[in-house]
């Protein structure tokens, strides 16, 4: 075995190959090293320094996402100083803004004085609208901390909810940059970015625009990668929450790439869409209407039948009657009119197995090269 790309972890000898991480090295081998501002489609930046790690013969800790695996290292994950620096910054974040989870405080009184102010804020009874599916608060209660050791920082933005998809709620981010990374480094969109500094630092559209306005195309890849209640769907922002949902993995039906997605379902209803991650071809990534045009599915307008037009009115029929009554229509059309009378438009939308289907039979059975196909189907 070759001794220079050997790595030592927790006392137990790796294998690694040059560029990787000490994170990727760690979670290839099923040890666990927690993260905020990771995100694994783009560049590392240890901003959160949740990641950090003791190496041997480092001065200080080292931000694991970031640092090179290199020749002979050993490295601790969990000693006494990497445990109490990760506490001092899971109680630095969870004092900053409105973390209104069961995280936040230990005394009862406080708990409720803050809940009251959070309440008013978001105009809700309610807790945190990610509680239960938050990194922050799975952290704080892995690493037994609440934000009573320093005093609330207050936010000096306001919620932005003036658009149809998202929920932008400052009060919640911890700026771990992991949305600004998904908009420019994966979906490259360069909606977002950092803007202003220190305590006003902030997340930015354009020229500090609301979302609306910018050049936002609404992906909601930042929506999949906040760890936290900064970003939300709106339409399911309070009314969903993980334990209340199955979810179902599909593909998506508006065009022909097959994204995967999971369709989040609550009493038999789909009330949330997200991506399915590490499986090609999106690995997670949708656009705005394989994330957010699910409404149709319930539509009251919807057809669940085949319908027939008798004397000018429809009436419902079964699929067998339906195709039929197209087969002998065609049939018909093609005897008496050849077949170039005939023209088929496929979907752009449907898989490319079915638009071979159509194309053999528009060639084979109906004897026509008309066939095309119409995006907007």
């Amino acid at each position: 075995m070759d001794t220079q790309n050997l790595i030592v972890i927790n006392g137990n000898e790796f294998t690694f190959t040059p560029g990787e991480t000490i994170l990727q090295v760690a979670r290839r081998n099923s040890i666990p090293i927690p993260t905020l501002c990771h995100l694994k489609k783009a560049n590392p930046t240890g901003q959160c320094r949740i990641c950090v790690v003791e190496v041997e013969g480092a001065r200080s800790l080292v931000a694991s996402c970031a640092a090179p695996a290199g020749p002979n290292m050993v490295v601790r994950t969990e000693t006494p100083a990497v445990v109490e620096a990760r506490r001092l910054v899971l109680q630095l974040m969870l004092s900053s803004g409105n973390h209104n989870c069961a995280a936040r405080v230990s005394d009862d009184n406080e708990w409720s004085r803050f809940q009251l102010e959070v309440n008013r804020y978001d105009k809700t009874d309610a807790l945190c609208p990610v509680w239960g599916d938050c990194e922050l608060q799975h952290l704080a209660y892995q690493y037994q901390v609440s934000a009573e050791r320093f005093p609330k920082t207050e936010v000096p933005y306001e919620m932005e909810d003036v658009n149809p998809f998202i929920v932008r709620d400052f009060s919640r981010c911890i700026k771990c940059g992991r949305c600004v990374q998904a908009c420019n480094d994966v979906q490259v969109n360069n909606a977002i970015s950092f803007g202003y500094r220190g305590t006003d630092t902030k997340i930015v559209a354009a020229e500090d625009k609301a979302l609306k306005d910018s050049d936002c195309v609404f992906c909601g890849e930042c929506v999949q990668v906040c760890p936290v209640g900064a970003l939300v769907e709106k339409n399911a922002r309070y009314d969903v929450r993980p334990w209340e949902c199955e979810k179902v993995r599909t593909t998506c039906s508006y065009c022909g790439v097959g994204c995967q997605l999971w369709l989040h379902v609550k009493e038999g209803k789909v009330v949330k869409v997200s991506g399915v991650e590490d499986v090609a071809p999106n690995y997670g990534s949708l656009c705005v209407k394989g994330r957010f045009g699910f409404d149709f599915i319930h539509s009251p307008e919807r057809l669940t039948d085949p319908l027939i037009k008798e004397n000018g009115k429809f009436r419902k029929a079964t699929w067998d009657e339906a195709l039929n009554l197209v087969a002998r229509k065609l049939g018909d059309i093609k005897e008496k009119n050849g077949g170039d009378s005939i023209g088929v438009l496929t979907s752009a939308r449907v898989s490319n197995e079915e638009n071979y289907i159509a194309n053999k039979f528009t060639r084979a059975v109906l004897k026509t090269n008309n066939i095309d196909h119409c995006a907007r189907l």
